[in-house]
């Protein structure tokens, strides 16, 4: 602590609700907090016995508090999300983005598309998820395919097409780009793929019966006999639902506390259907209790547009209501959605609610097994290369290009939660003589490690992709940093370039270390060694692509930004440009007819 006088701050706090907020000396803010009393809340840091470990080392670091007085508890704690959302705190809770999600996006178009994406991007249009994993989303895809036809390719695509492609002949696309259904079928198809993504799935049935119904009557007998098919494939999918009690729309919460491991599980369930299943890993670096901390991620998970299947009616938890009562104002408050409350206690939500506790409770013996296996791959590792202590986090470079074009260097970090991918770095390669693998390792090393030396944030390992020279090179790297403390090995293929017969350089080392093939250490050391690779390829053929894709058309005379971009917009891609004749460039808005013809020339060598 400081000299902040806390007995006098405290004299003057209200008992009225609000946020607090917990300053260090240097001015970080380390952590927001709500309270339905100020006075009481805050105190409660301060006592003279009974806090734990984790509460007393964030209160060691205070030097001041600042508070808000706000007019009831829930706008108290829309505040408190807007502060944490806006600032990160280090000791509150922080909700992991849920970018990488599954979703199915229908596109804003009078064809739209059904496609399959990670995460809500900034495209136009419907989403409809997240959905538990992509084994999950590609098998609705599957099914809306073969029950609705829409269309599943780029609209750079649909616009070039003169004939049905091999979808529709096999009954999985209308074939919209040829004519093959008017715009006004079409759309009835997207109303119905949309009830059934909606949870709606026995309205659509019963709409879909008297469809047939009525055709039959009408005597038309193929298209009733086409409607009777989609009834049975519907009815398919139903029966493959493994949790649907027919009702019910509901989030169902539990934590767990595993030896030291906390869990949290979400359930999500939409007319009864489970549509959500997923476990959460948060850090309780304030000390919270458990009560506590559920209902603060629960906020944060709410209030913070993370509710991707829309508003349950019901929120199952066994919390104290009055805990939940502050989230439930904010969202009436937020979204205009009222949502009653229940602890589980009695019929289909005591069910429900024990469910979610079981799927924590195995979550957390799962993340519990992972981190101690974990532990022993990484103590493997120390007794391999005779490190004093099992390494705290493991860093690897590699080097990827193709003959010297768009160089790239990327890197890896494996900790004990395993492959950290937050902290992955890639670095384009500047000023380097194309294939000079040497020098833009040292570029790429040299950039990194001084940025994290100015952290203080050194990793134990440094493992490199290559033999003694490139370890030799990296080393002259650490030596001119004065950085003595970090370990540097190499892995090495050697002449045969077989996996399973490389080798380890230390630097300075005269000869190689040959372990055993089946070494725990060794094969951890070779899967994150691949995990560089694969990670450098990927942000290699990206800046490959784009620069492919752009010099061709930024060396053309007589095209400017305006009229590339409007060659890309109408053509989609290079590619489809070259295939395309003189004529159809002259349709592109700002492309004249002598234009087109020198475009044309220029592109195809002429």
């Amino acid at each position: 602590m400081s000299d902040f006088d806390i007995r006098a701050f405290l004299s003057t706090l209200t008992l009225r609700a609000g946020v607090y907020r917990m300053y260090a000396a240097d001015g970080e803010l380390l952590y927001v907090g709500k309270a339905k009393n100020l006075k009481n809340r805050v105190s409660s840091y301060f006592r003279a016995r009974g806090l734990n470990a984790k509460t007393v080392a964030l209160v060691n670091r205070i030097d001041h508090i600042e508070v808000t007085v706000t007019a009831s508890e829930a706008e108290a704690l829309l505040l408190e999300q807007t502060l944490i959302k806006q600032h990160k705190p280090q000791y509150n809770i922080l909700l992991k983005d849920d970018k990488s999600y599954p979703y199915l996006h229908l596109s804003e178009h009078e064809f739209p598309l059904l496609e399959y994406r990670r995460g809500k991007g900034k495209r136009k249009g419907q989403y409809f998820g997240p959905y538990p994993n992509a084994t999950a989303v590609r098998e609705s895809l599957n099914y809306l395919q073969r029950l609705f036809q829409l269309r599943n390719c780029e609209d750079s695509y649909f616009q070039h097409r003169s004939r049905p492609c091999l979808q529709h002949e096999i009954k999985r696309c209308s074939a919209p780009c040829v004519g093959k259904v008017t715009q006004d079928q079409y759309a009835e198809s997207v109303r119905q793929a949309t009830l059934f993504l909606q949870g709606k799935g026995p309205e659509l049935l019963l709409e879909l019966q008297q469809k047939m119904l009525a055709a039959a009557d009408r005597l038309q007998f193929e298209l009733a006999g086409a409607i009777r098919d989609q009834i049975d494939l519907l009815r398919q999918i139903q029966e493959k639902q493994f949790v649907d009690s027919g009702q019910g729309d509901a989030d169902v919460w539990a934590l767990l506390d595993w030896q030291n491991v906390l869990c949290i599980h979400r359930l999500a369930f939409r007319s009864g259907r489970l549509v959500a299943s997923k476990n959460y890993y948060p850090d309780n670096l304030a000390g919270e209790s458990e009560q506590d901390l559920l209902a603060t991620y629960m906020a944060q998970f709410y209030l913070a547009e993370h509710s991707a299947e829309g508003w349950p009616k019901e929120l199952i938890a066994d919390v104290d209501s009055e805990a939940l009562e502050a989230l439930a104002e904010a969202i009436r408050l937020t979204a205009g959605h009222k949502i009653s409350l229940s602890r589980g206690q009695r019929g289909q939500n005591r069910k429900w609610l024990h469910m979610a506790q079981e799927n924590a409770r195995t979550g957390a013996q799962a993340q519990l097994s992972g981190r101690l296996d974990t532990e022993r791959k990484l103590q493997a590792v120390a007794d391999l290369l005779h490190l004093p202590s099992a390494p705290a986090r493991i860093e690897c470079f590699d080097i990827s290009h193709s003959q010297g074009e768009a160089t790239y260097a990327s890197c890896v970090v494996f900790s004990g939660e395993g492959l950290t991918k937050d902290r992955y770095r890639r670095f384009s390669i500047k000023d380097v003589t194309a294939g000079d693998d040497y020098a833009a390792l040292e570029q790429a090393v040299t950039r990194h490690m001084t940025r994290l030396l100015e952290q203080n944030d050194l990793p134990s390992l440094l493992l490199i992709d290559g033999g003694k020279g490139q370890v030799g090179r990296v080393a002259t790297v650490l030596e001119s940093l004065a950085i003595h403390s970090v370990r540097l090995f190499g892995i090495s293929k050697g002449e045969t370039r077989k996996s399973g017969w490389e080798f380890l350089w230390e630097a300075g080392a005269t000869h190689p270390i040959m372990p055993d093939a089946h070494n725990e250490g060794f094969r951890l050391l070779q899967w994150v060694r691949d995990e560089a690779h694969r990670f450098a390829i990927t942000g290699h053929r990206k800046a490959r692509a784009k620069a492919r894709s752009q010099s061709d058309l930024e060396t053309l005379e007589g095209v400017g930004p305006k009229r590339r971009k409007e060659l890309l917009l109408y053509f989609g891609s290079l590619k489809n440009m070259k295939s395309a004749p003189k004529e159809e460039l002259e349709k592109v808005p700002g492309i004249s007819k002598k234009l087109a013809e020198q475009i044309f020339i220029q592109l195809h060598g002429e």
